[in-house]
């Protein structure tokens, strides 16, 4: 019994039929790892790109002083009607706006606000959003929560994200308001 399992082992260790599966079986979580990874990257780039220019499009509209400055609603709406990769946009957005201090060249210090949906506490009661006056410098920042399409991916795990999973990105910009 013992010989003919021997004979068996060695016949199974010569014979090269099934190597290529096993090849596969071993490099295919691998590329298809960073095939998911590169995906992901990709659509947070796609992401990033379309927050930049709606919020560039806003403040576009927002420096060149029309009679009367966007509320804070309005303003995230101007955000909103541009970005196209996003659903719920007023509801995952979060916007800052306030005047740099000339002395110091400081605006918006601390950490980004983003929406946090698991909390109680209303978002709008902690923003900052200050339209400023003629030709005062302005600094925005907005913070959209996104959802990886792959949570669990190698590169979804990595990235910094909130309770719900959702990835913050982060968009700014500094515009002077234009004298009436």
């Amino acid at each position: 019994m013992i010989a003919g399992l021997a004979r068996l082992i060695s016949r199974f260790r010569r014979t090269q039929d099934g190597s290529a599966t096993v090849e596969f079986a071993i490099l295919f979580p691998a590329f298809l790892a960073v095939f998911i990874s590169a995906y992901e990257s990709g659509m947070m780039m796609v992401r990033n790109v379309m927050l930049e220019r709606a919020v560039d499009l806003a403040v576009r509209d927002l420096r060149l002083g029309t009679p009367v400055p966007p509320s804070f609603n309005e303003f995230k709406n101007l955000i909103c009607d541009n970005i196209v990769v996003l659903s719920n946009c007023t509801d995952v957005i979060q916007v800052e706006l306030e005047p740099v201090d000339p002395n110091t060249w400081t605006g918006l210090t601390g950490q980004v606000r983003c929406i946090d949906q698991d909390s109680p506490i209303n978002p709008l009661d902690q923003t900052r959003y200050a339209v400023g006056e003629d030709n005062e410098m302005m600094f925005v920042r907005v913070c959209a929560l996104y959802q990886p399409f792959f949570p669990s991916s190698v590169f979804g795990m990595r990235m910094p994200s909130d309770g719900n999973g959702n990835y913050a990105l982060v968009a700014t910009s500094a515009f002077v308001n234009e004298p009436n």
